[in-house]
């Protein structure tokens, strides 16, 4: 596995990503139908839930990073239904609405979790597993280039079809 200070400056700018992923497909008109829009962006809320959870524990599992990540998602929808006259209003900013959301819906904990799976696909595939290198390590290997490969020719004829 790459060095605990790469793997986190990796997922940082992941996060990065995604959170500017997640307010372009809220917040610019794209022309994206309305459940579209609300769906996909939740979707991108798991998946930096995930990548915020991984920042704190890199060299975790990818698993047990997805249980936590569906935990730390159930546990702020649920928090939607706490009311308090701070809580709400802090809940009609836009900070409030972008970390926190406004409504609770189980459909948001559907979207979370896809969100949350596709982020831990994507964080498995990138990792090194058992000390081996990754494809794409194996794909940019220096010298690759100087390799001599001669491919057994193929020599393909034509020949008139028997009808009979």
């Amino acid at each position: 596995m790459p060095s605990l200070r790469s793997r986190r400056l990796h997922l940082f700018a992941a996060v990065l990503i995604v959170i500017a992923m997640g307010i372009g497909v809220r917040y610019l008109p794209l022309g994206l139908p309305r459940e579209v829009v609300k769906y996909a962006g939740s979707v991108l809320w798991g998946a930096m839930v995930y990548g915020l959870v991984a920042l704190v524990r890199p060299a975790a599992p990818v698993g047990r990073l997805a249980v936590a990540a569906g935990l730390v998602a159930v546990l702020v929808e649920l928090f939607r239904l706490v009311h308090t006259p701070g809580l709400d209003a802090f809940r009609l900013t836009l900070a409030g609405q972008l970390l926190l959301g406004r409504i609770f819906s189980v459909w948001n904990v559907v979207a979370y979790a896809a969100g949350i799976g596709l982020a831990a696909g994507l964080d498995a595939g990138t990792r090194r597993l058992d000390g081996r290198r990754r494809m794409a390590d194996k794909l940019a290997m220096p010298g690759v280039a100087e390799i001599d490969l001669k491919p057994y020719r193929a020599t393909i004829e034509s020949r008139p079809a028997d009808l009979s």
